[in-house]
This record gives structure tokens, sequence and C-alpha cells, in this order.
């Protein structure tokens, strides 16, 4: 009785479809292969701006720079978040970037109150 229940059992378990892989699909149609798409939304420019201030106070400077780019894709009238990335990019010595972060920031924000004092930090570099 046994040997017929597992003889049985062993048919069904050959006949049972076996799953069907999914396709992959072609790379124009692959929303993880399509770049980001930036729009103006200040709230995300914010909390891009909150998430690159932690790092930079745990001196993971990389990390921050590349939350202030980020806050500064969402908003490119984001003053703060030009100064942060410079700043961010003099601590990990990447001296160009942060002299076009400095540029950019005293092109949205001429009249800023730190103006002389970034003006300074871009001729250290």
């Amino acid at each position: 009785m046994i040997p017929a229940l597992l003889v049985a059992l062993l048919l069904n378990l050959q006949q049972a479809p076996k799953p069907v892989p999914p396709e992959e699909l072609p790379p124009e149609e692959d929303a993880s292969a399509k770049p980001k798409e930036y729009s103006f939304n200040p709230l995300q420019a914010e909390n891009e701006l909150k998430v690159g201030e932690y790092y930079m106070k745990k001196g993971k400077f990389r990390a921050a720079a590349q939350r202030f780019r980020e806050a500064t894709l969402w908003n490119p009238t984001f003053g703060g978040a030009f100064e942060r990335l410079g700043a961010a990019e003099e601590k990990a010595h990447e001296k160009k970037a942060a002299r076009e972060a400095y540029a950019k920031y005293l092109e949205v924000v001429p009249d800023a109150k730190d103006a002389e004092d970034v003006r300074r930090r871009m001729k250290k570099l």
C-alpha cells in the first residue's frame, strides 16, 4: 500500500506545472535603469540637507556632499545647499568641486551675509 501511495505522489509531483521565470524587461522598460528625474521640490531638498548635515557631523564628507548635491537638484535656487556642498567638498579635499559649489552659491545668493567669507575660502582653494 505504501509503495502505491509513494508512486502516486511522485507522479503528482512530476505533473505539477513548473513555475515560469519572470521575463526580463528590455533595458528601456526597466524602471531601475532610468535616470532619476528631478522636479522642483523644496521639501525634499530640505530633507536632503538635513541628512547631509547628519553626515557632516559624522565626518562622512563624501556622503554629505552627495546629499547636498541632491538637495541642489531638487531645488536649484537653494543657496544653503550650495554653500554646504562647497564646505563638504572642501573637507573631502575636492577643491575644484568646492570652488564650483561656492561660485554657484554666490551666483544664487549674491547678497549673502557670508559672501566675503565664502570668497576668502574660494581663494584658499
